[in-house]
């Protein structure tokens, strides 16, 4: 399937955004993701299914300033 993450394209056999994070090797509770503008808690990424075009955002916090 083809998604958008973070703004590149990416052809995944993810079904889920849980799924999908293990598959890019992102890893932490601490990440912010959003599918198509709509913020995804952790606990609820296992039951979030992606559909081909979706657009993916996973950020990782930063220290500075």
């Amino acid at each position: 399937m083809k998604l958008f993450v973070n703004g590149e394209p990416h052809d995944v056999a993810a079904q889920s955004l849980d799924a999908l994070l293990r598959e890019l090797e992102f890893e932490g509770e601490w990440l912010a993701t959003a599918v198509n503008g709509e913020l995804v808690r952790s606990p609820d990424r296992w039951a979030c299914r992606l559909n081909d075009g979706d657009r993916v955002e996973i950020l990782t916090p930063r220290q500075g300033g």
